[in-house]
This record gives C-alpha cells, structure tokens and sequence, in this order.
C-alpha cells in the first residue's frame, strides 16, 4: 500500500502489529484477528500473501483508492468478513472465495469488477452479500441458490439480466435488483420482503404464469388397454382403480398413486407366485400333478394376466401441450452400450457398428498408407523431426508441396483393438476447433497402422526454442514471452470450460506447445489422454518437473493439475531454464522449488530473468506476470485458479502493452531513466 504515512506504527519490515499496537490492527495473543482500515485515503493493492493471516476473521478495506487491478486470490482462508466496497478493484471475484465457508458478510460493492463465477455453493453460512455499483452483466450464478442463510442482498447498478427465479427460496429480508436489465416476473415469494427494491429492470407487471404441476399434481387418466383387458379383483369384492380406469370411470390420480398401484401388484403378484410354488411343492410331495385340471384362483389369474402390461401412461396438461411420460416394467435391464468396450474378434458386427458411428462425425481427409510413404521418404530417419510420449512425429510432403508433420502413433499406446480405439481418438480430437491448438489435418488408418497428419509449425517448439540454443537462434522478446503464455493459457482454458465435457490434457509442457511463423502457439497432444487411460508417460526430469505434488503422489489428474504445469511453462518463458535440470547446483535443480520463494521479491526477481532477454523488459509487466505464475503452481490445488482467471490477468497484462507497442522499436532496458514502459 506504498507505506502511507496515516498508517501510525506500521512499519515495512520486522514489524510486529499485535506487540507494537499498529493502527487499525487487533490481536489474540501474537496473531492479528482483525484489519480495520476503513477510510484511510490508502492506494496501491493487497497483498499476495496476505493466504499467511490464518487467523484473520475480518478485513475491511473500504472507502480507500486500492486497486487498479484484481482482487489477490490468496485471501486470508479464515475470514468471517471481508469489506472491499469503494475501492478501484477490477477483473474477475477470484474463485478462492468459494472456499471460504467461514464467510458471513462480504461486500465487493461500488468496484469495477466485471465477472463472477459460479462459485456460492459452499457458503452456506453467508448472510449478506453486496455486489453493487460495479460491471457484473450476464444471468446471476445458479449457485445462489445454495446460500441458505443469506439475509441481505444488494445487486443494483449492474448489467445482470435474465430473471430472478433462483433467489425465489432464499430467506432474503433485504433485496435490492434496481438498475439492471432482469426481465420476467418477480417471485411471489418475493414480494413479501419489506426492503424490496425492483425499479429500473424490465419486469412484467402482469400476473405470473402458474408454475408446472409437480408429478404428485391431479390428472385424469386415460383408459388402459391393459387394464381393460385384465382387471384384477380385489379382495373386498370392490372394484380397483386400475378396473375403474379400464370401465371408463376416471378418477384423480397422482403419480405416487399410480406409483403405489403398481408396487402394489408386484407385491401381490410376488406373493401369489410364493403361494403358488408351495402348492405346487406340496402337490408333489403327495404324487400329484399341480397342472392337471387346476383351475386359476381369481389372484393367479391377476398375476397371468399382468404379465402383459407393459406400461402405464402418464398424461398431464400445460395449457395446450401434453407432457407423457411413461413407466415401463421389465425383468431385464437396458442394455448398456460401452464404446471402451473391448469386442470379442468374432464378433464383427458389433466392432463395424463402433467404427461405422464414430467415422459419421469425421470430416477431415483420409490418406492411405502409400500416401504417407511417398510424403515421408518411407518414413526415412532424415525425415523424423522428434519423438513424444505417443510416437514418432515425421516431416512429410505431399504432392501439393505443403509440408505437414506426420504422427506415427506407437501401437503400445492401446490396450487392444488398436483400429478402434484409433478411430474414435480421430473423431475426438477433429472435433476440436480452436486458434491455439494444433490443427489436425487428416489421418490413415490401414494396413494395422494408426497415424495423425497435423499442420506443420515451422518454428518448432517452446522447448527447443528456449533450450536447443546455437549460433543462429534469436532470443524470444519479453512481448513474445507474454503472447506464448496467454495463446497458450486460452487453448487449456478451452480445453477445460468450453468443452462438454472438461478435458483434461494431462501432458502440457514447452515441448507440446508449437510456434508457428510469427511465433503464437499451437498445442498439441489434446485429446490423447482421455481415450488411453492406461498410458503410461515416460519418466524423465523433463515431465516430473511439470507434474503437480497431488499427481506426483496419488497419480490423479484434473483440472487443476494442468494448472500447476502451465504454471511451471510460464517459469520457463520467465527464466529460460528447464523444468528439472541436474546440471545446476542441487537447491536450483527443480525450477519451481528455486523459484516460488523469488516471485515477490523484485531484486530477486530481476535476478531470475532469462539472460537471454538482456534487460529488456519492462519490471511492471515483469511483476505481474511472476503473480500470476505464484497463482498456478501453488501446492494446494485447491488455491489455484481456473484457466479463465488466468486468462483474464494475462489479457489485462497485454492490455497494457499500448506504450510497450508504441515503444517496441526503442525498447528500454530494465533500470533505464525514463520510467519503465508499462506491459
């Protein structure tokens, strides 16, 4: 906070708050409870380590000029209240707020924060909550609804639209919506809140629709044929209403009343089955045959006839539009289809079914193995350019003189029935689209051989380009660092929140990332891991220094682990070292662990820059990018962000490179007068 004066006591370094009484501060003991700086005229930020005050139950920071930049994600992980209303902050609530359980008050109003992730469903013990006077737009988040203790709510002054239908069943004493773009109705439960305020949306005034009937709703049925042709008798001689149903008699039935119905006669049917296998039994046990010239009791012949029900039909009215569901009975389940299922080789038709559905959804060329030989010299070793956790990979050129890179999948890779597996890797990774991940451009699969053609990058990888140095490689510019990073940061953010399902990758590094000719990259690999969930990464320095401690003990990847490596690559574009190098002195082998300490120490942190860059770069951006890496390779995988917080920090950061563009032709070293040019 730039040590302002105001702050009496407080000093910058070796300061102790609770033993030399710091203004604003109160302690139990030698641990700080509560920050009260309300009002202060304070500037600059918080903290990034602010995640150390485990004891810390409120923090209020109103009323002052922080910000300019997002709130830190390493909030303290114990707090109770948190008051940051009246600040400058912008950007994204960071998503570490969902883990705070503790949370009873929060107020982020009167800020510029923009986005908000669906992130209340922990915070059960929230009771007020302020959002107002910023920039939030879009529909609320549904976990709202999990804020079961919430009191006051204040949303107004935003750019929410969609309706308001998930704060319905909150106990909400205070609600303020003014100044959005809601539409809809309001509530009914709702509108009995006394400090209820609406204007400046556009609500429909008029009554409300009436919400759905739930399944318990009355209906009348409709005739069955079942049951028209087997009525079942009851036991008082009264007739059932499964026979009123069959004679035309409709009477109200809920859904757990038909529900009932049906438990009912298999019940009764399970009991005359009983009931009939001990006569039987004891029919035989005096010589007789049970069969002959028996007649059917009124139940047995219930029970014959129900074998032929086959469904009970359901029907609802909605206005003009008929919602039939219907509940069938059957002795044998569905039968579940297992597209990992693996075939037996006799059983052709069911393997030409797997292949025939998965080759429907691709639409990239197919080349013949004839093709590939003649682009690759028969795959002559002058033409392999590298080899990767899948196989070989091949320069190859066709006939139309474009160059591609050829992938020559590595059969080990499938457990069995390789073509299979193989087709369904195709479709699944063709259906990607995104500027940031290598693009497929066709694949073969004959003659027992599984092979990928990609576009080809011309400029390699990120990690030839920062470690295979020679007399001809030029340095990658601090601006080019950046781009990689957030071209990169997008394809794992959409690999993880566009796709439907997620998609881990588990096997990002510098390696897998590709440049192209002016230098974005293009990430590879996507797609393979999911559909060989045996595969077995080589062991090497390289990939255990990308791979997360939670991985590294239990073997589990998620979302959060690819995190953990792009944090490590980020490390990588910072220092130009490799992930794990055993060449260095033993502290400095594994780059995160020599690293993390340095990243909030500026003079440490210019001491960590690639040589390579020679100073030119600006120590703002230098800054912000080493906050954001502290962010990903943290532990704890809960503390890290996801990959659209990242994203967003890395745009903010290119956001400012206006001067830095303005400027590129002239760059600055690091420590020049002039001021630094802001990127």
């Amino acid at each position: 906070m730039n040590s302002p004066p105001q702050l009496t006591n407080w000093v910058s370094q070796n300061g102790d708050p609770c033993g030399e009484s710091w203004l604003g501060v109160t302690c139990s003991g030698s641990r700080v409870t509560t920050i009260k700086l309300s009002g202060m005229r304070l500037n600059g930020t918080l903290g990034y380590n602010m995640n150390q005050l485990t004891a810390l139950v409120q923090l209020d920071m109103s009323n002052n000029n922080l910000g300019g930049s997002d709130i830190p994600y390493n909030l303290p992980p114990n707090l109770e209240s948190l008051n940051l209303a009246s600040n400058n902050f912008t950007g994204t609530v960071p998503y570490s707020i969902s883990q705070m359980v503790a949370f009873k008050n929060l107020n982020l109003g009167h800020n510029q924060l923009s986005n908000i992730n669906d992130m209340f469903n922990q915070l059960t013990n929230l009771t007020t909550l302020d959002l107002s006077q910023n920039n939030f737009s879009g529909n609320l988040p549904q976990s709202f609804d999990s804020l079961t203790s919430l009191k006051a709510l204040y949303l107004q002054n935003n750019e929410f639209s969609g309706t308001i239908d998930v704060l319905a069943e909150l106990p909400l004493t205070d609600l303020n919506v003014e100044n959005n773009q809601f539409t809809g109705w309001v509530p009914d439960k709702l509108k009995g809140i006394n400090n209820l305020q609406t204007s400046g949306n556009s609500f429909n005034n008029g009554p409300a629709p009436p919400p759905p009937p739930s399944p318990s709703s009355s209906y009348t049925p409709p005739p069955s044929p079942a049951s028209q042709q087997a009525p079942v008798p009851s036991t008082n001689g009264n007739n059932s209403p499964a026979e009123d149903a069959g004679k035309g008699k409709h009477s109200k039935l809920g859904g757990g009343a038909v529900a009932g119905i049906v438990i009912c006669l298999l019940v009764v049917g399970a009991l005359v089955a009983f009931l009939v296998i001990k006569r039987k039994s004891w029919r035989l046990s005096r010589g007789q045959d049970p069969e002959q010239n028996e007649p059917l009791s009124p139940l047995a012949s219930g029970l014959k006839q129900m074998k032929s029900i086959k469904s009970i039909k359901i029907v609802s009215t909605i206005g003009k539009e008929e919602l039939q569901k219907t509940v069938s009975m059957s002795l044998k389940p569905p039968t579940k289809i297992d597209l990992h299922k693996s075939f037996d080789e006799s059983d052709t038709s069911s393997k030409s079914i797997t292949r025939k559905v998965s080759l429907t959804s691709i639409t990239i060329p197919v080349y013949t193995v004839a093709d590939l030989q003649v682009a690759t010299g028969s795959f002559n070793p002058d033409s392999l350019v590298g080899e990767g956790s899948f196989g070989r990979v091949y320069r190859a050129k066709f006939s139309d003189q474009k160059v591609r890179a050829l992938k020559k999948i590595n059969f080990s890779a499938f457990s069995s029935h390789p073509s299979d597996v193989f087709i369904e890797l195709v479709a699944n990774i063709s259906s990607l689209n995104h500027p940031n991940l290598a693009e497929l451009a066709g694949y073969c699969s004959e003659h027992g051989q599984c092979l990928l053609v990609y576009e080809f990058y011309q400029n390699g990888s990120l990690h030839d380009f920062l470690h295979m140095k020679d007399e001809h490689s030029k340095p990658l510019s601090w601006n080019n660092r950046v781009k990689i990073a957030l071209g990169s940061a997008r394809a794992l953010e959409y690999l993880h929140e566009t796709c439907s399902p997620s998609m881990v990758h588990k096997n990002f590094k510098s390696s897998n990332i590709l440049l192209d000719s002016e230098l974005n990259p293009h990430l590879s690999d996507s797609g393979f891991t999911d559909l060989i969930p045996n595969q077995e990464f080589q062991e090497s320095d390289e990939n255990s220094g990308y791979r997360a401690p939670e991985v590294s003990m239990s073997g589990q990847y998620s979302l959060k682990s690819d995190v953990y490596s792009f944090g490590v690559v980020m490390l990588e574009l910072l220092t130009g070292r490799k992930p794990f190098d055993r060449t260095r002195p033993r502290p400095e082998q594994s780059l995160v662990r020599w690293a993390t300490p340095q990243l909030h120490d500026i003079d440490a942190l210019d001491q960590m820059v690639d040589p390579a860059l020679q100073g030119l770069y600006p120590s703002k951006s230098l800054s912000r990018f080493a906050d954001a890496i502290a962010l990903c390779v943290q532990p704890e995988p809960e503390f890290r962000p996801p990959m659209s917080e990242v994203v967003q920090s890395l745009v903010r950061l290119v956001q400012r490179a206006g001067l830095a563009r303005a400027h590129e032709g002239h760059p600055r070293r690091h420590g020049e007068s002039g001021g630094d040019y802001e990127f």
